[in-house]
């Protein structure tokens, strides 16, 4: 076979394959992408609800009292500690306003993790 005819009998058969899909074919691809689209974006709503709640969950300064134990201000300070580094890491992935956020509530945290600090 020669190399025209091999060229010629390749153009054939990629136009066979191509031509095969129907529109029932194409229509279902279109769904499916449909389907990726929105389950990407409940993936991401569901992870920026995931990370409000985790924001909520630890203690802020109004919670800390002097009366409190040395082991409850201790154990208050490495919550507060593993909340910063979880936080950091989430600031060095964001951007804009994201962003902003993660760093209002480092500043945040660094002031509770000052007071209690202080009181041991």
């Amino acid at each position: 076979m020669k190399r025209s005819e091999l060229a010629e009998y390749i153009k054939e058969t990629i136009v066979e394959v191509l031509s095969e899909a129907s529109v029932e074919d194409v229509k279902n691809q279109e769904t499916i992408n449909k389907l990726k689209k929105d389950e990407l974006e409940l993936t991401q709503k569901i992870k920026a609800l995931g990370e409000d709640i985790d924001d909520d969950a630890e203690p802020k300064a109004s919670d800390i009292s002097s009366t409190d134990s040395v082991s409850v201000i201790s154990r208050k300070l490495q919550d507060t500690t593993k909340e910063m580094k979880s936080t950091v890491n989430k600031w060095k992935q964001a951007e804009g306003e994201e962003k902003e956020r993660l760093l209002a509530r480092l500043k945040e945290l660094t002031k509770i993790k000052k007071e209690l600090e202080g009181l041991l």
